[in-house]
């Protein structure tokens, strides 16, 4: 079964055909740039451009950066606040014509580590973190989401722990990887002595270079790169759509 897998984020609002049984991608791979600034008007309009662009009309299923519930989003981390409060998932079906799921992105792309990924067969509390214009993060015990976890809000030294140590500050602030896996580590730390993970994996476009940064770090969970790298929200969100529909 395809799904058009969408992830709407800080920066790029990504989308592919996705094999929901597989979770491999059943065509490239597309991208639009974010608008900004990123009201839900702008945003609409950019992901149905984005839909148009592979001509579909089936299942969609999106990621989005928010907590999300039954549909409504009721924070805004890195888009407009003008999104809260607004059923996110009414909204695209209406501008798309496609009937669909909407989930918080990090939890999208969890769900794909966690079925096809490096959380595949893992049992026990699993963190999954992706880096990028900020820092999502998504729990599972036992196989089981715990969803909207916004760790990304947790503070670390007198900040948001996403505009201390998100993909996006070492290249705003033009840290060296030692400067910044330093910054991280802190983050890292704190978030074991919360939930005491198992397993942590990296996700989001850093993670592709895992090997320049990983060495740096020192934790005691394991420690593994996101199968998926930065596609894992595409894949994630047409796997919870699927589902969805099924339900």
């Amino acid at each position: 079964m395809d799904v058009l897998g969408i992830d709407i984020g800080g920066s790029y609002i990504k989308g592919a055909i996705v094999d929901v049984r597989t979770g491999e991608l059943r065509s490239e791979c597309l991208q639009v740039e974010t608008p900004q600034p990123a009201t839900p008007q702008a945003i609409i309009e950019a992901t149905h451009k984005l839909v148009k662009l592979f001509n579909w009309h089936g299942l969609m299923g999106c990621g989005f950066p928010a907590v999300i519930q039954a549909g409504v989003a009721k924070t805004a981390a890195n888009i407009d606040s003008l999104w809260i409060g607004i059923d996110v998932q009414k909204q695209l079906q209406q501008a798309t014509g496609c009937p669909g799921s909407v989930l918080n992105d990090a939890d999208a792309a969890g769900l794909a580590e966690m079925e096809f990924g490096a959380g595949e067969g893992r049992s026990g509390t699993v963190l999954v973190l992706t880096l990028g214009t900020g820092i999502g993060s998504a729990l599972f015990s036992q196989g089981e989401l715990v969803p909207n976890l916004e760790l990304g809000c947790l503070p670390i030294n007198g900040a948001p722990a996403e505009h201390y140590a998100a993909a996006a500050v070492r290249s705003r602030e033009k840290l060296s990887w030692q400067a910044w896996a330093q910054r991280l580590n802190l983050f890292l730390n704190h978030v074991e002595r919360l939930f005491s993970p198992e397993l942590i994996i990296i996700g989001g476009g850093i993670s592709c270079e895992y090997k320049t940064f990983f060495p740096q770090l020192k934790i005691e969970s394991d420690l593994l790169p996101a199968h998926f790298f930065n596609q894992a929200g595409i894949v994630g969100a047409a796997c919870f759509a699927a589902e969805k529909s099924h339900a």
